[in-house]
């Protein structure tokens, strides 16, 4: 695989960057991708939704005043208006001309898990989101400190009910065991302590606020550290552990470039991480630049994600609405702002079961086919005409970027853009498809290469980077 092509996939989630980083050089195109922005501004489709205190209360209220019917019809509203948020957010995936911060962003939403289906407050959730990409090439403690007193974690892992006398050890434990330490590198006592330092933090209008009624402010031991500790004081000690850079080093490596990262490379990073302060840009650059000049091609399985945009990418569509990605991506199990638990989606082998497999080369025909609804009907088509042998690669508007050429100039072509590898079997098969003589003139050319195309990204080799 071209490795232009390679990285244009791991800093966003198609080819689309390739050319640029191509032009640019690796560096260049980092930095550009560093100095991106974001609209701050609160989307049309969060307009009615409560977004203070007071309006959430009043929200409550009247719902408490509805009949049954009326009340499913609100919570039908609120799925619609998360189902909103789902599409906007993949439309900024797909249109980002450096996608490396949403791609960083999408990392973070499943390391600090917060779900609708648990906060069910739309605008927190949107809140969350935000702080994420606010931070994406920022500093980590900082994150973890704003991440902890963010309403939609508050709300996910119960801080609303920890109390003085009735303690919830729930943020405190996954504060120590999936967003900084890992387990091993904490006590039971640290988490009981932990959790009497996070005891009244609850929601507020703009973030987690201690209620002094129900905190407690004892004196604590808390990784080795005594003190009256709140929650800024206990992140402070966390980062100052010797493991703290360890766990979230490695799943930047598992995200972007390795399934399975060779520990080495995480003490290496990691410990530079820590000579950083935490700051997550330095890392970054040092990782991919080091990284970029490897042979590190078929290191990864994509995400959901990644396959199915690098395919709409490739085949030039523009879907009309979002809405058959964020279908599509939870049948394979990457429902947004919907994990399945607070340790998030697992990646790796997990995306390659024989299920999703199926499902991919499904949705490969759809939109070779020209269709873009992925559905529990058209997934039916596509298996009755494979089951038949009657796959129809019927003609459309699409346009591949494939030069004028011989057939092998054009698998060629292909294969540096689509896979990491192709092996003498796989490269007999692409020459059936597209014989030595093939007139790249003829009326039916375009529709040879798109069988081509077809063949190829059902390849195994496909679903890797």
């Amino acid at each position: 695989m071209n490795p232009n092509s390679l990285w244009s996939l791991r800093l966003g989630f198609s080819n689309q960057q390739a050319a640029s980083i191509e032009k640019m050089g690796i560096a260049k195109f980092l930095n550009a991708s560093f100095k991106t922005d974001f609209n701050n501004s609160i989307p049309d489709f969060l307009k009615d939704s409560p977004k203070t205190l007071i309006e959430f209360r009043e929200q409550r209220q009247k719902n408490g005043k509805l009949d049954r019917e009326k009340k499913k019809e609100f919570q039908k509203q609120e799925v619609q208006t998360s189902l909103e948020m789902k599409s906007w957010w993949i439309d900024k995936m797909r249109n980002e001309d450096f996608p490396l911060r949403e791609k960083m962003t999408l990392l973070l939403h499943n390391h600090f898990v917060s779900t609708y289906q648990k906060v069910k407050v739309n605008y927190w959730i949107f809140q969350h989101n935000q702080l994420l990409r606010q931070h994406a090439f920022g500093n980590f403690r900082e994150l973890t400190k704003a991440i902890v007193k963010s309403n939609a974690m508050l709300r996910y892992l119960d801080n609303v009910d920890n109390r003085k006398g009735k303690i919830n050890e729930n943020l405190s434990r996954e504060l120590l065991e999936l967003f900084t330490l890992g387990i091993g590198n904490y006590s039971e006592d640290d988490i009981k302590n932990g959790a009497k330092a996070l005891a009244g933090l609850s929601v507020g209008d703009d973030g987690g606020i201690y209620r002094d009624r129900i905190s407690d402010d004892s004196e604590i031991v808390y990784l080795g550290k005594k003190g009256h500790f709140k929650a800024d004081d206990i992140v402070d000690i966390i980062f100052k552990q010797k493991n703290s850079p360890y766990l979230f080093t490695r799943k930047i490596l598992e995200w972007f470039i390795y399934d399975n990262p060779d520990e080495k490379l995480v003490t290496y990073y990691g410990d530079y991480f820590r000579k950083q302060n935490f700051e997550i840009k330095p890392l970054l650059e040092k990782i991919f630049t080091e990284e970029f000049d490897k042979k590190t091609a078929g290191s990864k399985i994509k995400n959901p994600l990644e396959y199915s945009l690098q395919v709409l990418h490739e085949l030039q569509i523009n879907p009309r609405t979002n809405r058959p990605i964020v279908a599509f991506i939870k049948s394979q199990g990457m429902d947004l702002f919907n994990q399945p638990n607070v340790k998030g989606w697992e990646g790796g082998k997990s995306w390659l079961t024989s299920q999703i497999y199926l499902q991919r080369n499904n949705l490969a025909d759809l939109y070779c086919s020209g269709r873009e609804n992925f559905n529990q009907k058209a997934q039916a088509n596509m298996m009755m005409e494979e089951t038949n042998n009657r796959t129809n690669l019927r003609k459309t508007l699409l346009k591949l970027n494939w030069d004028i050429g011989t057939n092998k100039q054009i698998i060629s072509e292909l294969s540096q853009r689509l896979l990491f590898q192709v092996d003498p079997d796989a490269q007999k098969d692409f020459e059936k498809i597209l014989k030595y003589d093939f007139d790249a003139h003829a009326q039916n050319a375009n529709q040879a290469v798109l069988r081509l195309f077809n063949a190829m990204v059902k390849e195994p080799e496909f679903q890797l980077i």
